[in-house]
């Protein structure tokens, strides 16, 4: 099972891309030849995509896989120990959650029924009872592990917590209600309460939750390596000498950008909040903090690649404009076809768009140290379910401007929907949450930049269609609605 998650949350294309790339966190434009693909990445951001569409396909099929093997696990016949069979429980309510919040329906394999048996299908309150009772029944079985570094590539009580919030605060969305349940916002502070009493609490300094040392966030994270979220977003000139270079791809929108605190010019250690990042004006010398100088050039290696937003110039180790066919490395808010100038997600040039960097190279290309499940979500979570009605002696605006204060943020003086939401992707942009939140805040058809006119408002593309192989092989399948 840990072998299938860890495929799962490595690739940039699957999951990432389905909960990423259709939102306005990250869009690909095509650049000469490169990320084009048919168009599968600008049919992500733009919505129009099709039944057919490989990553839709390859997301059913991987966490279907997943949710049979954990069911295999768990079958009376398998004589299973009871922590296997409490971590099968945990992944099959994560693999139950993920489909039902993609494709609204979930094919249900009874391991003891016939064969040929076509699977019956868990859709609304009857998939959310599911991904409740294997979460409960993991909670119980599996270890209390506190923020312990690399004990934590293992599930333990706090992740089967987290998930099980999420699952309270979605509920609403899954089972159609409509509106939260004041109950299942109480629900969320209370797990979220557990978490806390677990050890985890807020970490000070962003950018190392997202390095391979222990910090007091990271709940759960997985064995693979991240070079994925470092290298899609980088130029072939951003190198390293473990890198050849990144493969100038993902990118993110000016009005995503324009969610952080500070000045146009992103510069590192400048006057913006912590978690914009910013762009180095030269290299840190060897020696620092977790780096190497592999090359012996007196600077630590990729330490001249910044954090989060990469916008405007970027440099070589010693200061110097990096150059590339006579042109300025200078990254662009602008997505323009590199012939006419017009706006356009086609013929880009090779600077278009700016880069978005978590997980940063000069602690290792290829470090494996995934962070899917973390604590600042959950105490965001909390804040959420607050707001929503939920029961606590503390207050939604209190806890957002505890962690705005962390981040070096300015205080709210209130707090909306807007606000929350907004919140919640600046500190959990490219950790594979940002659709669901903009579900559940009513925002996902909204309009921004590319989407195809026909896709804003439209309800439908809140759900991806069931691969159509699998509706003529399940007839307890239908098809989801504008498919």
């Amino acid at each position: 099972m840990f072998n299938a998650i860890n495929g799962n949350l490595k690739t940039q294309e699957g999951l990432y891309a389905l909960t990423t790339v259709t939102t306005d966190e990250q869009l690909i434009p095509t650049r000469g030849s490169d990320w084009g693909d048919n168009g599968i990445w600008r049919q992500l951001h733009q919505h129009s995509w099709t039944p057919d569409h490989k990553f839709i396909l390859d997301t059913w099929n991987n966490w279907n896989e997943l949710q049979l093997t954990a069911s295999e696990v768990l079958d009376s016949r398998s004589a299973s120990s009871p922590d296997s069979r409490a971590t099968a429980a945990f992944f099959r309510g994560l693999s139950v959650f993920i489909i039902l919040d993609n494709f609204g329906q979930v094919p249900f394999r009874d391991t003891e029924a016939p064969p040929l048996q076509d699977p019956a299908v868990l859709t609304g309150e009857d998939a959310v009872a599911q991904i409740v009772s294997d979460l409960e029944a993991a909670i119980a079985g599996l270890p209390a592990i506190g923020p312990e570094g690399a004990a934590n590539v293992n599930v333990s009580k706090a992740a089967a917590r987290l998930l099980l919030a999420k699952v309270h605060l979605n509920r609403h969305i899954f089972n159609g209600s409509g509106s939260p349940d004041a109950a299942d916002m109480s629900r969320v502070i209370t797990l979220v309460d557990e978490i806390t009493a677990d050890g985890y609490a807020l970490h000070s300094g962003f950018f190392d939750i997202f390095r391979e040392t222990q910090d007091s966030e990271t709940i759960w994270w997985s064995k693979n390596a991240i070079g994925d979220r470092m290298w899609n977003s980088l130029h072939y000139n951003n190198v390293t000498p473990q890198q050849s270079g990144g493969w100038n791809g993902f990118a993110t929108l000016s009005e995503f950008y324009d969610l952080f605190e500070g000045p146009e010019e992103n510069i590192l250690g400048g006057d913006q909040e912590e978690r914009r990042g910013g762009v180095p004006l030269q290299a840190a010398p060897a020696g620092e903090d977790g780096t190497v100088d592999e090359d012996n050039d007196g600077f630590a290696d990729g330490t001249n690649i910044g954090f989060g937003f990469l916008f405007g110039q970027q440099y070589n180790p010693d200061g110097t404009p990096i150059v590339f066919g006579g042109t300025n490395l200078d990254f662009t808010r602008e997505f323009f076809n590199a012939a006419t100038g017009a706006p356009d997600l086609n013929d880009n040039s090779q600077v278009t768009g700016i880069r978005v960097l978590k997980y940063n190279p000069r602690y290792g290309a290829q470090t494996e140290h995934n962070v899917f499940l973390r604590y600042a979500d959950a105490y965001l979570m909390k804040a959420e379910a607050i707001h929503r009605g939920g029961s606590s002696g503390e207050t939604a605006l209190s806890l957002v401007n505890t962690l705005r204060g962390l981040r070096d943020a300015t205080p709210l003086g209130s707090l909306s929907d807007q606000d929350i939401i907004d919140e919640r992707g600046r500190e959990l942009y490219m950790e594979n949450w940002r659709r669901q939140d903009l579900i559940r805040f009513g925002t996902y058809t909204r309009d921004w930049e590319f989407k195809d006119p026909a896709a804003i408002g439209n309800a439908d593309r809140q759900l991806f269609p069931i691969p159509a192989t699998q509706v003529i092989l399940n007839p307890n399948l239908v098809q989801n609605p504008g498919y």
